[in-house]
């Protein structure tokens, strides 16, 4: 077994602690501003740091990074250490399963030494055999198939800049032209460029500041966009037709409703532009047909009848073999947990309540319906059942009627693991599935789709991910725990853990959480939480409120008004994990990051004597001053998760009750690390900035409080797969050395 350089380390890390202690943090100065809302008034005394131009500020953000640095120069050793187990488990050099595209294969390269992906693509085969024709090619990692194109080298054109990333990508039907947009900055805002796939130039069409994805009309003459406003929601979609000045881009539709998020999609078989505009309660699609010469949109349902839905029209064959315009709806209309129903676009005319709807999927109070869509033989459902995402098919033969066909469902022999859809195409046979757990590398399935002669389908294995290093799902155990939260409520955990562990209360502990915008913390693989299993810390997800698990009263019960719930769940949870026999409950960190990082900042101002370390990444942690500037990036947006202090009293009220920033108090913290990024879009810099003062100034114990912060990254953080792993491996450094938990346990780690 290969030992880490924390050995050689050892006895100075405790000197390099202790030295850090005289280090003193940076302080910020005081520039009082009073915010009044309500007939309530906060004196906020750090505001100031939201100048981002202010050299006075960039200079003080330069002084929290030297200070986390030494305070946490000990922890170096670890962090390589870990980077280098994350390095060693990785294949560098591989290949994803090619995905076919009308008349070609798509597939990415990774090459060791590199950061980024490499976009190709080879040409597909048409020999009248459908199984055979959607079979991928056999391609291998740094072999290069005869034919194959190089679409776009992700190491070439991050060359010189300090960010990149790829916001969304199309190609045409006949496979000329290659369209893809480039963030350099780490903002979100994309460069939309086009190369001729048949020359390798790119065409003289450059469209800035798009948001992410792109669209190619069917016959390749125009491309389609969004565009962001001043408040970063994206508010408009737009067309440009190749060759023309970008000036004379046609709006497509704008959205003017600030609490309202606009996007849009081609239909699956390509014969409408799908226009979704919506929050987290409500929606609206409006259709664009690309046979239409008037360019009009139409609206499936009006926003008004407060229906959250998704729409899919299509083209159904009826018993006579004609086929007629149908719309596939997966709505909550007397359906909390969502259904499927099949609309003839004649109904839509008529008032909301005479129209007749076919159910294709009924609603159950057990089942989440998360989506639906089709091919050109089945429509293929997404739910949500025992907390566990899968996937169900069924012919479009009768649907919506009586003879209607019985789902089918691939079945996978775990019981804790995530099925997802990973693409399909319109006409192809198969539709490509994604399979994880949280001990079982990604998987690449191809379902082939039921027929008569083959009822069930047929799931075919085309990858699993390679783990190096001597990796064993046997060395490693995960199973599914309750914890009783207060109010009688059940909370479902994820409880991960090396096999080497006794149940005799000394190991360490992480809790890590999200419960916000009904996202589900789903089982997943993960080769950088290896370093933490191996080093013995007890891994607990917990699957709170304000998440999806359990279906949408899951998510109701931990959002707006109840949004208390998310915080004394992960209490709950924590509280489970000290009794549980595994940890010494001295020795139990929390995790979470964006909306779980206010998560976490709410639990350390309500709970902070449980927890050695809390980690909190690119946290949320002033969100009753961020909702209240509808002005500022996506505030409006937010809304409909928080409500609305700016017009609400009581939501006012409740949000100055738990926001972190503002509920700092005269208590013994643990240690605390904020990690941001100073080009992050979604949530400020500012916020954690202004939050680690007052810990700071407030807390009664001696633990540090520090700030990491990348300038040069987004949301995600720094790009570059490297680098990613170096920022994951600090915090995972972090957590380890405040537990305690910084060896191998006997016999983990790489081999």
């Amino acid at each position: 077994m290969t030992q880490t350089p924390l050995q050689d380390s050892a006895n100075t890390a405790s000197d390099a602690a202790a030295s850090a202690e005289s280090i003193r943090p940076p302080v910020a100065k005081k520039v009082p501003v009073e915010r009044t809302h309500h007939g309530d008034t906060f004196v906020d005394n750090y505001e100031w740091l939201r100048e981002k131009e202010s050299a006075e500020v960039v200079e003080h953000l330069q002084a929290e990074n030297a200070y986390q640095e030494a305070v946490t120069s000990h922890q170096e050793p670890l962090r390589e250490a870990i980077f280098q187990e994350i390095k060693g488990r990785t294949q560098e050099t591989d290949l994803s399963v090619p995905n076919r595209k009308d008349g070609w294969w798509y597939f990415s390269r990774s090459a060791e030494g590199k950061e980024y992906g490499i976009q190709c693509r080879v040409r597909a085969q048409d020999t009248g055999n459908p199984v055979a024709d959607w079979t991928p090619p056999a391609v291998e990692a740094g072999v290069e198939i005869p034919g194959e194109e190089v679409l776009l080298d992700g190491n070439v054109e991050a060359e010189g800049k300090p960010f990149f990333s790829v916001g969304g990508s199309a190609v045409t039907v006949d496979g000329n032209l290659y369209a893809y947009a480039v963030d350099n900055a780490g903002d979100e805002r994309f460069t939309l460029r086009i190369k001729d796939l048949r020359t390798g130039e790119l065409l003289p069409d450059v469209i800035e500041n798009i948001f992410y994805g792109v669209s190619f009309s069917p016959d390749g003459t125009r491309i389609f966009y969004t565009v962001v406003d001043d408040a970063w929601r994206p508010y408009q979609v737009k067309s440009h037709v190749l060759g023309t000045p970008v000036t004379d881009d046609e709006v497509i539709y704008q959205e003017d409703d600030v609490a309202m998020w606009l996007g849009f999609e081609l239909s699956s078989d390509r014969r409408h532009l799908v226009v979704g505009i919506g929050c987290s309660e409500y929606s609206e699609t409006r259709l664009l047909r690309f046979d239409d010469p008037s360019g009009a949109l139409t609206t499936v349902i009006p926003r008004g009848e407060r229906v959250l839905y998704e729409a899919e029209p299509f083209l159904l064959t009826g018993p006579d073999g004609e086929k007629s315009e149908r719309i596939l709806l997966t709505h909550n209309r007397g359906a909390i947990n969502s259904m499927v129903s099949l609309v003839d676009p004649a109904e839509l005319t008529k008032p909301l309540a005479e129209q007749r709807w076919d159910t294709v999927v009924g609603h159950s109070d057990d089942v989440r319906v998360n989506g639906a869509g089709v091919t050109s033989t089945h429509v293929v459902v997404s739910v949500r059942k025992d907390t566990i995402e899968r996937v169900q098919v069924l012919g479009l033969a009768g649907l919506g009627t009586p003879a209607q066909e019985a789902p089918v469902e691939p079945a996978f022999d775990e019981e804790l693991y995530t099925a997802g859809i990973g693409g399909s195409d319109y006409e192809a046979p198969v539709i490509r599935l994604g399979y994880t757990s949280y001990f079982t590398p990604s998987r690449v399935y191809d379902f082939v789709l039921p027929t008569p002669a083959q009822p069930a389908g047929e799931l075919l294995l085309r990858k699993e991910s390679p783990v190096l290093g001597g990796y064993s799902a046997s060395d490693y155990v995960a199973t599914r725990e309750w914890a009783d939260a207060a109010d009688g409520i059940k909370i479902p955990l994820s409880v991960l853990r090396h096999k080497a562990v006794k149940q005799d209360s000394t190991a360490a502990g992480l809790v890590y959480g999200y419960g916000s915008y009904e996202l589900s913390m789903d089982p997943g693989f993960g080769i950088a939480r290896l370093s933490l299993l191996d080093r013995g810390v007890v891994f607990v997800i917990a699957h709170i409120r304000g998440g999806g698990e359990l279906g949408r009263h899951w998510y109701e019960n931990g959002k707006k008004l109840t949004k208390k719930n998310t915080f004394t769940d992960f209490v709950d949870a924590t509280d489970w994990l000290a009794r549980s026999g595994w940890v010494n409950p001295s020795r139990i960190a929390a995790l979470g990051g964006s909306a779980g990082g206010l998560l976490v900042g709410a639990v350390a101002n309500l709970a902070p004597e449980k927890y050695a370390a809390v980690v909190a990444q690119v946290p949320f942690v002033d969100a009753l001053t961020t909702i209240l500037d509808p002005d500022l990036p996506l505030s409006a947006l937010e809304w409909e998760e928080w409500g609305n202090p700016i017009t609400d009293p009581m939501v006012y009220s409740y949000m100055k009750s738990y926001s972190p920033y503002e509920n700092v108090r005269d208590v013994a913290y643990p240690k605390i690390a904020a990690v941001t990024s100073f080009n992050d879009t979604r949530v400020l810099y500012v916020e954690p900035a202004k939050w680690v003062q007052e810990l700071r100034n407030r807390t009664t114990g001696d633990q540090p409080v520090v700030m990491k912060i990348e300038m040069d990254g987004g949301h995600g953080g720094a790009s570059g797969r490297y680098v990613q792993w170096r920022e994951r491996a600090w915090d995972y450094a972090f957590i380890a050395d405040s537990l305690g938990a910084t060896e191998l346990l006997p016999g983990a780690g790489l081999k």
